[in-house]
């Protein structure tokens, strides 16, 4: 049997997720995609487009992503969002904390990436406080900290916390044949709520909703089979390469950005290499600026005044913390999660809305004018 070149394939599983998150980023920011703007549209415009293009990506994730299973491409239990351990607290708090923060910092996570490659300078000050706030909460004091609180309450289930895995234990029916039947039932429901009002029916929303889902299937698919290598020569056990997890991942963009530092400041410590979520942050970055630069619509953007700092500070911080207690963000468990049909993560996407709920909410509040003055 031929020797497998782990290198070569690292090599390639990182240009191809750089290719996939490039698009991405150029997409973002051609269409405006972005959920917390999803939440915000409805609150201030009523309009549900945006949350109809975040819905549409949901679909096509979950549709791509129970296909590559019942194919055999992929293995649907190898990633962190199956895990036996459902956090529910951890992912309720950590999810609304996610949700009020990603308003505060007018946009999740990805969406400070394209804000950064179209020039604001804001979103590189998010980029830093979010990364070191993430750093923290997976291995220093506010780790600690959510390991002894929010992480102690969780129910531990008898099988993977995937929906499939759960009603097969219960039913006794074939795991594979109910993920696919689930798979597509929920993935065109979604399809199917986007694709509704004919109003939604424009090129832009349409490409927008597809081309993020198709994106987080391209990444599963990137991970868990291209860079997945049965027995590495080196410890004889399966790997999935280039990941920080160790296991099968898609797009998130919390833990990247703090591995993205952890690189930067240690970068002549050998240990420390290029993965797949920290070649995804500079493809995002890298897209949209692009994008920014072709259509003429980069600028430089700073704070307004004290409390505009104030608030993406804080919101910032919120977004590191709720982003790891939660196990991923609005793509790590809002879409990336979801495809993969995770308890957990249909727990966290009404977390998110709500937390960007009352944040608007909070924001109305403070815009309001006192009448005593």
């Amino acid at each position: 049997m031929d020797a497998v070149d782990i290198s070569s394939i690292s090599k390639t599983v990182l240009l191809a997720t750089f290719a996939v998150t490039f698009l991405l980023g150029a997409v973002m920011q051609k269409t405006g995609f972005c959920s917390m703007g999803a939440v915000s549209d409805i609150y201030i415009m009523s309009s549900w487009s945006r949350l109809r293009q975040w819905f549409l990506a949901i679909g096509v994730a979950i549709i791509g992503f129970t296909l590559m299973s019942f194919l055999g491409l992929i293995d649907p239990l190898k990633s962190i969002y199956t895990n036996s351990k459902f956090l529910w607290l951890s992912t309720i708090v950590g999810s609304t904390l996610f949700g009020f923060g990603m308003v505060l910092a007018s946009g999740c996570g990805s969406k400070t990436l394209v804000r950064i490659g179209g020039g604001n300078l804001k979103s590189i000050i998010v980029f830093l406080v979010l990364g070191l706030t993430a750093y923290m909460t997976m291995r220093g004091f506010l780790g600690v900290l959510r390991v002894n609180t929010l992480d102690s309450v969780f129910i531990a289930l008898s099988t993977p916390q995937d929906l499939p895995s759960i009603l097969s234990a219960f039913t006794g029916f074939a795991r594979l044949d109910l993920h696919l039947v689930l798979g597509l039932i929920i993935g065109f429901a979604f399809v199917a709520y986007a694709l509704a009002n004919k109003v939604f029916w424009t090129v832009e929303n349409i490409l927008a909703g597809t081309l993020v889902g198709l994106a987080i299937c391209a990444v599963w698919w990137i991970s868990g089979n291209l860079g997945f290598v049965a027995e590495d020569p080196n410890t004889l056990e399966e790997v999935f390469l280039a990941t920080n997890s160790g296991r099968m991942e898609s797009l998130s963009f919390v833990a990247p950005y703090a591995y993205s530092l952890d690189l930067l400041m240690l970068y002549s410590d050998t240990s420390k290499v290029l993965t797949m979520g920290i070649t995804a942050v500079l493809g995002m970055i890298s897209g949209s600026a692009l994008i920014a630069l072709t259509t003429k619509s980069f600028r430089w953007e700073s704070f307004r005044d004290a409390e505009d700092t104030a608030n993406h500070l804080v919101g910032a911080a919120l977004m590191g913390f709720g982003g790891i207690t939660a196990l991923g963000c609005t793509v790590g468990q809002g879409l990336s999660g979801i495809s993969t049909l995770a308890l957990g993560s249909f727990l966290a996407l009404p977390g998110f809305i709500f937390g960007a709920y009352l944040a608007l909410r909070y924001l109305q509040v403070r815009l309001a004018p006192n009448p005593c003055t």
